[in-house]
């Protein structure tokens, strides 16, 4: 991305099922880059997430679904710790959280690693940057024959056939994500300390055995294979 030159540009994505289109609106590059730089301190540099469940992936999530999200721990209708000292207007005014938004959902992490091409000479730098992007989430766990029936049944309507998510709804994609995180998210929802979608919903996800949300993430994370 070119640093002196502001782009404005409207990048369009497809889901996996391939029926939304996805506009992700223009940004001032120069200006997100230096939001993501304090961002990249929990959710690393290209907004991957990290692993244990801490931090959630955000690349490529809705941009308006991630606003939501700010909003929401700048009323503290959602307590996140870590987001006290930026959650504000002061750190991150209206227009800071377009620009990071739009930028943190233009970012495309490869699933796999890319075929190393043999007619031109191995670039190791290049390589071990291509690997910090690379975002494959392993197998967790569970049945995930059971889990995709179960998912199909009562999560597919909104968070899309194969996890991918669904804009016009504000429902985030799910493949993708870190199993860790997930989970961890379940068991707010259960106690009621993460609002999901309505106010029966923490005694819908109480409802399911433990073993059946193991089977839903284990279905999930075959999903970016």
């Amino acid at each position: 991305m070119n640093k002196t030159i502001v782009v404005w540009a409207f990048v369009f994505a497809v889901s996996l099922a391939g029926a939304e289109e996805r506009l992700i609106p223009d940004f001032d590059p120069d200006i997100a880059e230096e939001i993501m730089e304090i961002c990249a301190g929990c959710h690393g540099i290209y907004a991957q997430g990290t692993p244990d469940g801490e931090y959630p992936r955000l690349a490529g999530l809705n941009p308006a679904y991630l606003e939501h999200e700010i909003i929401l721990f700048k009323t503290r209708k959602r307590i996140n710790i870590p987001m006290i000292p930026y959650a504000n207007d002061h750190e991150l005014s209206p227009e800071d959280v377009k620009n990071i938004t739009a930028y943190i959902s233009s970012i495309k992490l490869p699933r796999h690693m890319s075929k190393l091409d043999k007619s031109k000479e191995f670039d190791p730098l290049a390589r071990l940057e291509e690997s910090k992007k690379m975002t494959n989430i392993p197998h967790y766990p569970g049945d995930p024959k059971a889990g995709g029936k179960l998912y199909r049944q009562e999560c597919a309507s909104c968070h899309g056939r194969k996890g991918e998510g669904k804009w016009k709804k504000l429902a985030p994609a799910l493949t993708g994500q870190h199993s860790n995180y997930l989970l961890r998210q379940v068991k707010k929802i259960r106690k009621g300390k993460r609002f999901h979608d309505s106010e029966d919903d923490a005694e819908l996800f109480r409802s399911y055995t433990d073993e059946e949300i193991a089977n839903i993430l284990a279905w999930l994370s075959y999903q970016d294979d």
